[in-house]
């Protein structure tokens, strides 16, 4: 039976994204070519520029594809669901390159003259909707304000991996994002709900 068009389009789509991470993680954005993400992707070149017409777009795209690497994979709802995230997070940074090169570009993007904030505001999103979730579950202490913990978590999380990655390799990222846990839940959570948050580091090793 031939694959709908619609769904073959999504593959090759995701087939080039993880091309580009691949490159981009390995060559940088300077040194990543078009072609060379068309060759190793197995499309051709006329099929990168229908999905992305410039390698700026794609880059864009690969940074922008960060949740998509974590949020399916979780079960989990309000405060422990937004700790399971930067666990996902934190594991899938070692095995998944479409995450650890989204990442890597977010973080240099300014090298190459690109400035957008998206990757970081859809995470923000994100956890957000976590902690609006955790507060109508009466979870959170009184005068704890969502959006501007998410903020703050997604700038906290973005110097814990920056600071993994150059004492580690990362190998340490998922200890670092407990002990962050440890150190910020009696302040957000009321007086016996930080106690029911499982901080296990497993909870995070997923698989694709």
């Amino acid at each position: 039976m031939q694959e709908p068009k619609q769904e073959r389009s999504v593959r090759t789509r995701d087939q080039i994204l993880r091309a580009a991470a691949e490159l981009l993680e390995e060559h940088g954005y300077r040194g990543t070519r078009m072609r060379e993400v068309a060759r190793l992707a197995g499309v051709t070149l006329g099929a990168v520029y229908f999905h992305f017409p410039d390698k700026e777009a794609l880059a864009r795209a690969v940074m922008n594809a960060q949740p998509e690497t974590v949020v399916p994979y979780l079960e989990s709802s309000g405060l422990q669901r937004l700790v399971d995230i930067t666990l996902v997070w934190s594991w899938r940074l070692r095995t998944d390159l479409l995450l650890r090169a989204g990442v890597q570009l977010a973080v240099e993007q300014g090298a190459f003259g690109v400035r957008d904030a998206t990757s970081f505001t859809d995470w923000e999103k994100t956890l957000e909707a976590c902690l609006v979730e955790a507060s109508a579950n009466g979870e959170l202490r009184e005068g704890v304000n969502p959006a501007e913990v998410a903020e703050f978590i997604v700038g906290t999380c973005t110097g814990t991996q920056l600071h993994s990655q150059l004492m580690s390799g990362r190998a340490d990222l998922t200890d670092r994002v407990v002990r962050m846990w440890r150190l910020l839940l009696p302040g957000l959570a009321l007086d016996g709900v930080a106690s029911t948050i499982d901080l296990d580091p497993l909870r995070g090793k997923v698989e694709a």
